[in-house]
């Protein structure tokens, strides 16, 4: 979803750096994967198009947060879709 991101820490030798990947637009989504010791971040599109890739080395990976953007509970849609676009000019 829009606005999820993933920050990652990583150890440069005698300080860290931290970079965060970022769902930009609309129906993309943040996916990350540990593969044969490097860790990838990416930005995938609904069809499973990858937008831009983050790779770094498993044993340099200090932390990995992944951060999702607040999803609306049931009740809040419920009462969001109760109320009318507009008045019903034949009542």
């Amino acid at each position: 979803m829009k606005g999820d991101r993933v920050e990652i820490v990583v150890d440069a030798g005698d300080t860290t750096r931290t970079y965060e990947v970022v769902a930009s637009r609309a129906g993309r989504r943040v996916e990350t994967a540990v593969r044969r010791g490097v860790v990838e971040v990416s930005e995938v599109t609904r069809n499973g198009t990858v937008v831009r890739t983050a790779r770094f080395m498993a044993t340099r990976v200090l932390a990995l947060v992944e951060q999702p953007v607040p999803r609306e509970e049931a009740s809040e849609r419920s009462l969001r879709e109760e109320r009318p676009l507009r008045e019903d000019p034949k009542s």
